[in-house]
């Protein structure tokens, strides 16, 4: 549970100088409201990241679960066609909780699915092989960028991924080897975003370490995406490609604001109610379904 400060001092999130709780600008790099409404020493113990990674895992976990619940209670049949959907929800669950792609964002008007389907997984390898690509990259791209940064670059990404393969399936030839969203989910394309945010790290900051094991991912997920049925390579590449932009845009080597803060709250509260929103969409024609399954 937070447990708010009213007294005494913290470090200040941007630049690491101790400051008291209730300064209304840290003196040594001028961030506003250091201490974070008192809640600043509260939220350093959910580590670098702030908790996020943590979240993540345990909120993607919470919806495959609940997915899998509504496969049961329409009746309908777990899938098992390939490796990644062992053990998956059927393709009408997905949808009450947000699959993006062709069909739900140009075909069904669901525009804000390109939020929702990175809380969303195929399958218990799926759900598996992203949680712990996102342990593995989340928290050194929030010690480059800061937890607030970090989280920014992982929903823009992940947005700008499923907005690549929606556009991608709604233009592009079906491609035998680069599978087309026409129906989507994953926190792939926003864990893609970390790498374009890694990306431009080692660029803007000369950093070869840092390039050769974004290019070491990067590779082996081409070669993973070309070998396995049914990976989407668009979403990746627009991940990657939002991460990059993201990572540009906030550039790693300036400090950490508070408006990054407050932004990245909006960002996680929008994804939110992206959910919120597929399920009410649909919940009228869910309840009928098992009604009269």
């Amino acid at each position: 549970m937070l447990k708010r400060q009213t007294t005494g001092s913290v470090v200040c999130p941007s630049c690491g100088t101790l400051v008291g709780v209730n300064d209304e600008s840290c003196y040594s790099c001028g961030r506003r409201n250091p201490g974070l409404w008192g809640y600043g020493r509260a939220l350093r113990d959910f580590g670098n990241d702030l908790g996020f990674v943590s979240l993540v895992v345990g909120a993607c976990s919470a919806v495959y679960v609940a997915t899998l619940l509504v496969t049961l209670l329409l009746r309908q049949p777990i899938e098992m066609r390939s490796i990644f959907s062992l053990f998956g929800p059927s393709s009408h669950a997905l949808l009450v909780f947000g699959v993006s792609g062709t069909i739900p964002v140009f075909g069904m008007g669901r525009w804000w699915t390109v939020l929702s389907a990175g809380w969303l997984h195929g399958g218990l390898p799926h759900l598996f092989f992203n949680m712990m690509m996102l342990r593995q990259l989340g928290p050194p791209t929030a010690d480059i960028y800061g937890a607030s940064r970090m989280i920014i670059i992982y929903v823009l990404g992940g947005i700008m991924g499923f907005v690549c393969s929606s556009v991608a399936g709604l233009i592009m030839p079906r491609l035998p080897l680069i599978g087309a969203g026409y129906y989507t989910v994953g926190a792939s394309a926003p864990i893609f975003g970390l790498l374009g945010g890694l990306m431009y790290y080692s660029r803007r900051g000369g950093s070869s370490l840092v390039r050769s094991a974004v290019m070491g991912y990067v590779v082996s997920a081409v070669i993973l995406g070309i070998l396995m049925p049914g990976i989407d390579n668009y979403a990746h590449g627009g991940g990657f490609l939002g991460g990059y932009l993201a990572g540009r845009s906030l550039d790693p080597l300036k400090r950490e604001r508070m408006n990054h803060f407050l932004i990245a709250m909006a960002c996680l509260i929008v994804s939110g109610m992206a959910l919120l929103a597929s399920i009410v969409t649909v919940l009228p024609e869910l309840i009928a379904a098992i009604r009269s399954g």
